[in-house]
């Protein structure tokens, strides 16, 4: 049986495809809460209870499983924003391109020069929730759908620092949620400013703002 971590990891990984096939907005974004779920237990999974870590997996918890999805579903619904996803691609060849990304990140993750890590899974799922979290942002056009891709990036980013927990004791973490926090926020007052303007919410009319 594999541990509980390696399990989680997995999980992660399908959490990223279930954003790229997922034909709802809504859905889109319980993927993510449950993605900020796993991240918030892998910690105490990689690492133990210490006060730490069980700090991290809270405010993980908080900021990526709860505060972030009901930030992004009230937008939905102030908004009033069609729940369909309408990508740029078709969403068979979104999960291509995800499986694609899954496999290229397997394959280049052990030639990655870092110290021993907690788990073999640590790199190439963090690789892969990054590439696919850039292939939500190219691929998708409503600018709310851009921030759930913008979240998995940064749940990439964050999968990562998990491996220098022990190494750089706060930074990585802090910085990580922060930068999460930061980037949804910035682009809730884009969602916002679009609507407004345009009563639109397809990110290629932002070329058609104005100062």
């Amino acid at each position: 049986m594999r541990p509980l971590h390696e399990l989680l990891l997995l999980l992660v990984v399908l959490t990223d495809l279930w954003v790229l096939g997922t034909t709802r907005l809504s859905s889109a974004i319980r993927a993510t809460a449950i993605q900020g779920l796993l991240l918030a237990s892998l910690p105490l999974a990689l690492y133990g209870w210490s006060g730490h870590i069980v700090g991290l997996g809270l405010g993980t918890l908080v900021v990526k499983s709860i505060l972030l999805p009901a930030f992004l579903t009230r937008a939905i619904r102030d908004a009033a924003v069609r729940r369909d996803i309408e990508p740029l691609i078709g969403y068979t060849t979104s999960l291509l391109l995800g499986a694609a990304a899954v496999a290229l990140a397997f394959t280049i993750a052990p030639s990655v020069p870092l110290p021993e890590l907690e788990s073999d899974l640590i790199v190439p799922v963090a690789l892969s929730t990054v590439i696919i979290g850039l292939i939500v942002l190219t691929t998708r056009r409503k600018a709310l759908t851009q921030v759930v891709g913008y979240l998995i990036l940064e749940n990439g980013i964050f999968v990562f620092g998990l491996s220098q927990v022990e190494r750089v004791p706060n930074l990585v973490e802090v910085g990580v949620l922060l930068d999460v926090f930061v980037g949804v926020f910035i682009m809730g007052i884009v969602v916002f400013h679009i609507n407004r303007e345009f009563d639109s919410l397809d990110s290629a009319r932002l070329t058609e703002l104005r100062d």
